[in-house]
């Protein structure tokens, strides 16, 4: 038997020695197979008999077992097909000479051995196919080691993702609940916000001496007008506190100016008059959430043909807001004889619009007012019953502003009364 050395000496110097058995019923064979394996740093057993063989794999940790397939009481074959079927893991190469191709053939079906060694043996080849069975076994081990590793992060994934799934369900909860109570608060800030303009704008009309009503029917009428020219919800929403706020410039104004019907004004007093959409819009620039309604405020009193103030716009350069608002305003102030002298009955007003669609004011505009002017006339109102304060109960709903003899605004058209600790308390609706 001639005997070289491998070219890879340090394949297994960072990995602790590999547990070699070596079955042979004869001494030199196993001899010379710890001759031949020693120097590889491998813990070598041995064993005379398959018996023994096995009885040694049981007390040790066995990687790799070279049994011989000639032996007395148990071949290599039956010994090699009980190894498999304990200990899977362990590598199995059978020695076997030329003439053992049938018994050779019979340890591979049941045994399932890795490679046979053919005596007499070459050292190098020896050397190398138990050197590749090892590695093969590593491979396997790394192999299984991974799928393990794999399963279990696969597991703790599922798990997170179960968990993550929870935390989002919760923390999508909170959030909806903050969202919720955000919500409401902006209501109420809302709701509160409404209220104050409101209160400035019947505040607006004492100081102009006109009906308290008058701020309820210019609003309901834009309203009214925005709905029907598909007006969206927020450029509604600011129309209507223009339609409140319009005339707080004119608080800036003297007494006698305001009382004096604007036809009647000389050119001195009109360039005064003429200034209080501007003085309206310095005032409200400082309030973020009426900006919109500050615009349409001070283009209120632009002409269709660009012959009105304070910045001469004509046709759709004037705001929507602004157009509606000019109709509507003009054809309750000429009855409250703030534009004419003489105070007109709504069939005048009425037909003055008309008259001056295309001059002063949007003709779809005016034409669409009139339309429903007429639709409410023939209105068929709530009824409504007359109480007084002992009378009043949770849940009514003011059908008309409630205002002292002094005209001075109480609440206005649309609280709902509620029970509060100190009585009957309005809610608004």
């Amino acid at each position: 038997m001639t005997r070289t050395q491998p070219d890879n000496e340090d394949t297994h110097a960072k990995q602790p020695p590999a547990n070699l058995l070596f079955v042979d019923d004869e001494i030199n064979i196993l001899k010379a197979l710890k001759r031949l394996f020693r120097p590889q740093n491998y813990k070598i057993h041995t064993a005379e008999s398959g018996a023994a063989g096995l009885a040694c794999m049981e007390e040790h940790p066995i990687d790799l077992v070279i049994s011989d397939m000639r032996m007395p009481e148990m071949d290599g074959a039956a010994f090699l097909q009980q190894v498999n079927q304990r200990w899977p893991d362990t590598v199995r190469i059978l020695l076997t000479g030329y003439s053992d191709i049938t018994s050779t053939i019979n340890a591979v079906n049941k045994g399932g051995i890795y490679r046979y060694i053919s005596k007499p043996w070459e050292d190098n080849d020896t050397l190398l196919t138990v050197q590749r069975g090892l590695e093969q076994k590593n491979l396997e081990r790394e192999r299984l080691r991974l799928v393990q590793l794999t399963q279990k992060q696969n597991r703790e994934l599922r798990n997170f993702n179960a968990s993550l799934e929870d935390k989002v369900t919760a923390r999508t909860g909170e959030l909806q609940q903050t969202v919720s109570f955000l919500e409401l608060a902006n209501d109420s800030l809302d709701q509160s916000y409404r209220s104050t303009v409101e209160v400035f704008s019947n505040l607006i009309a004492l100081r102009e001496h006109t009906d308290s009503k008058q701020p309820r029917l210019i609003t309901e009428h834009t309203k009214r007008l925005a709905d029907a020219l598909d007006m969206n919800r927020a450029d509604q929403q600011q129309l209507h506190y223009a339609a409140l706020l319009r005339n707080l410039g004119k608080l800036c104004l003297k007494d006698k100016l305001l009382a004096k019907p604007v036809s009647t004004m000389n050119t001195a007093e009109r360039e005064t008059y003429n200034r209080h959409p501007l003085l309206a819009e310095g005032l409200l620039m400082a309030l973020e959430p009426l900006q919109e309604a500050t615009k349409l405020i001070r283009h209120q009193h632009e002409h269709i043909n660009g012959t009105g103030f304070p910045d001469r716009l004509c046709d759709t350069d004037i705001p929507l807001g602004s157009r509606i608002l000019k109709v509507v305003s003009d054809f309750y102030e000429m009855q409250w004889g703030l534009l004419t002298q003489k105070c007109l009955n709504a069939s005048a007003a009425r037909e003055f619009l008309l008259k001056q669609r295309g001059k002063y004011y949007d003709t779809r505009i005016v034409d669409t007012f009139c339309t429903h002017l007429g639709h409410m006339e023939n209105e068929v109102s709530h009824p409504t019953q007359c109480v007084k304060s002992n009378g009043l109960r949770k849940g009514m709903i003011l059908a008309e502003d409630l205002v002292m003899q002094d005209n001075v605004l109480l609440l206005t058209r649309g609280h709902r009364l509620s029970k509060g600790a100190g009585g009957i308390l309005p809610h608004r609706i």
